[in-house]
């Protein structure tokens, strides 16, 4: 992998206080962040986004700078979080999958038997199907002068195997889930598979130049706990280990990863201790509750209600001043515990941000 060598020259850092706090340094202000601030609730999101078919766009190294650039040029974010989409990595498999516009997206041929692992690639060469990625990584580095850190992420392998047997979304998994009851070998040998593209694709998005990297484990929710311990645990917390060990041999940074499992407060714990520096929260979960169980050697990110952005800005305000006072400003990066919804108001997102700093200020003097 000698050609993942990090192209020289970056922008000096400005502003690590992202990175700080993920690591468990101390820092002056909280830092704050938005899951998917690249979206469909800016404006300028809509008319970048207007003439282009979704994968498209996910696959210009230049609009996804663009997108990705877009939110950092109207609030004072702390992260950037590169545009791009979960299922480029089912795509990378071989599988066809379309965005519908008002639906979602749809797998042309989801996995219906075990017979069907076999249509998909054994070997992927990551830097041959998803380079695209890598490309907007250094790309939107270079453009971000420096400014804030830029996240990599991935899907995790439990939320991409579901997607790719229900074929989209879904409100039980129940097909998914019947592969884990029906067909447990099959289930590992597939996990496994996109497993293993997973950590050679966080590894280039390092090499390419992301700063943190965050593992959306978004349908942790429909597991309960023995499933999850079987099913999702093994595998997220071999990738921040394989994660970890080959940035160590490619003489890349170690990065801080961050792991987000919605609705997964069953295994908390066990998430504290899955090699990840910090864990993402959905708004399901008491803050002092998910600092009890989780300790404090792991840093928390999240999780605020993103309908909480719905309310008036003043109480906004005293949402986040509450949240703040909840989890403490150290070993915190504020968050909201889901991503924003494309009919909020951009305002409102600012006013997010700016009581974030406002108040996590205030708190530390």
């Amino acid at each position: 992998c000698s050609l993942l060598h990090s192209p020289k020259g970056f922008p000096e850092l400005k502003n690590d206080t992202f990175l700080r706090a993920a690591r468990g340094e101390e820092t002056e202000f909280t830092p704050v962040w938005c899951m998917r601030q690249a979206g469909r609730y800016l404006p300028e999101f809509r008319e970048t986004r207007a003439s282009q078919d979704f994968f498209a766009t996910c696959r210009s190294p230049k609009l996804c700078c663009e997108l990705t650039l877009q939110p950092l040029r109207r609030f004072p974010l702390d992260a950037a979080i590169i545009f791009s989409d979960i299922l480029v990595v089912p795509q990378a498999l071989g599988m066809e999958v379309v965005m519908v516009p008002g639906e979602g997206p749809k797998f042309t041929e989801p996995l219906k038997e075990v017979e069907d692992l076999l249509k998909l690639r054994q070997k992927v060469d990551v830097t041959a199907e998803l380079g695209y990625v890598f490309q907007a990584i250094t790309l939107t580095r270079h453009s971000l002068e420096g400014k804030v850190p830029l996240i990599g992420f991935s899907g995790a392998p439990w939320t991409l195997m579901s997607y790719m047997i229900e074929g989209g979304g879904s409100s039980t998994m129940a097909k998914a889930k019947s592969w884990l009851y029906r067909h447990p070998e099959a289930s590992h040998r597939l996990l496994r598979l996109v497993a293993d593209v997973i950590i050679d694709y966080l590894v280039g998005q390092v090499a390419a130049g992301a700063q943190a990297l965050q593992l959306f484990e978004s349908h942790a929710g429909h597991l309960g706990p023995e499933l999850f311990q079987n099913f999702a645990l093994p595998y997220i917390r071999d990738i921040a280990q394989a994660v970890k060990s080959k940035l160590k041999q490619e003489a890349l940074p170690l990065v801080p990863m961050i792991i987000f499992a919605k609705d997964a407060h069953y295994a908390l714990r066990d998430l504290a201790h899955a090699g990840y520096e910090v864990v993402g929260l959905d708004w399901t979960i008491r803050p002092q509750e998910a600092r009890a169980q989780i300790g404090e050697d792991v840093t928390l990110q999240g999780n605020l209600d993103p309908c909480a952005l719905y309310a008036p800005k003043e109480k906004i305000g005293e949402l986040v001043k509450k949240m703040l006072e909840s989890f403490g400003t150290q070993r915190y990066i504020a968050n909201l515990g889901h991503g924003l919804y494309p009919d909020m108001n951009p305002e409102h997102v600012g006013a997010f941000v700016e009581a974030v700093h406002a108040h996590s200020r205030h708190i530390n003097k």
